[in-house]
């Protein structure tokens, strides 16, 4: 595991949970945050840790975007419904690890703009946002042999339905544990990249030598049951593979046999190249080829104009689409796939 630098001061956040004692806790992580209204206050981020026995430490985490619901809902249910009897080794649950983006239902912290999976490896002294990167990168990642993290496509996208993203191990031996977990979460489609965003939390699990699964799951500012039930099925056989998680809860199988894919970041997403509004010509889940039309841009304020026609530059499968309609040039409008 990474070795804290030595001068490192250490993290504001303190924990009303002992992420070293056994059974069922729940609490607060306590973000300082000084304001006019409240001069010795502080930001509540839920967390629970639940812990029995030996065995493998598990760290479950949704609400990285305040505007993904899906996993809030799957980690809080978790909390409820998992009693140490159930565990062996450790779940350390955290339903929305930047909660100031979270009760505001927004992608980025109203405190400070902070995308918290942009802003790894954090900063103790930094914005909120930082400062709880930081935490999750120095205190929670070198506890734990696996992180899951669980966004959806938020208030601007959604997903084809559920999908599994993880990055590719140069270690073969690591690389088939990966794999094998991914089929073991059994989510329809399952994406293997090669390069983490290196302020992401990919990246930082990767510096901890951590396994790290992440999970879109549908989106649009919406809860979708169907997807929110496979996630579910998924989320507690993955967790019984890992051997973390054992008991009546687990289902005797996964959800899906898992279509592998891969991104080609180049030509696999489709951006506006102009403000209009936004006429997705495909569906989610369409097979596209290069040079097909992909959308229009309309531009009611001048109709006289013609709308401004997207087309593919790629083959794929359309797995991701732009939810709201109203467009601002580099608005992502589609994201592609193909088989690996």
């Amino acid at each position: 595991m990474a070795l804290e630098a030595p001068d490192k001061p250490a993290s504001p956040i303190q924990s009303e949970v002992d992420l070293q004692g056994p059974g069922k806790q729940v609490g607060y992580l306590r973000l300082p945050h000084s304001v006019h209204r409240s001069a010795y206050g502080w930001q509540p981020i839920p967390i629970a840790s639940i812990a029995a026995g030996e065995g493998p430490s598990v760290l479950v985490m949704a609400g990285n975007h305040g505007d993904e619901y899906e996993g809030q809902v799957l980690v809080a249910r978790l909390i409820r419904e998992i009693g140490p009897q159930w565990v062996r080794g450790r779940l350390i649950l955290l339903p929305m690890a930047n909660y100031p983006a979270a009760r505001a239902g927004l992608r980025t912290s109203p405190l400070d703009d902070g995308n918290l999976n942009r802003s790894f490896p954090g900063d103790p002294r930094g914005t909120p946002t930082q400062v709880i990167a930081d935490y999750i990168e120095r205190s929670l990642l070198p506890r734990v042999d696996v992180v899951i993290d669980l966004h959806s496509g938020g208030s601007s996208l959604r997903y084809h339905g559920a999908t599994l993203f993880a990055q590719r191990d140069p270690d073969a031996q690591k690389q088939e544990r990966l794999m094998a977990a991914m089929h073991a979460f059994g989510l329809p489609l399952a994406f293997v990249n090669d390069h983490p965003n290196p302020v992401g939390l990919l990246a930082a699990a990767r510096r901890h030598q951590t396994m790290a699964l992440l999970a879109e799951l549908g989106g649009g500012g919406e809860v979708t049951p169907a997807v929110l039930a496979t996630a579910w099925q998924g989320l507690l056989h993955v967790l019984g593979h890992l051997g973390v998680l054992h008991g009546p809860l687990l289902p005797a199988a996964p959800p899906h046999r898992s279509r592998l894919l891969s991104v080609d970041r180049s030509r696999h997403y489709v951006y506006a190249r102009d403000d209009g509004v936004f006429e997705p010509l495909v569906r989610l889940g369409d097979r596209v080829t290069a040079g097909q039309p992909a959308a229009l841009l309309h531009s009611p304020a001048h109709p006289e104009r013609e709308p401004v026609l997207v087309r593919f530059s790629a083959d794929g499968l359309v797995v991701c689409q732009r939810v709201p309609a109203l467009t601002e040039c580099g608005d992502c409008l589609f994201q592609l796939a193909n088989d690996l």
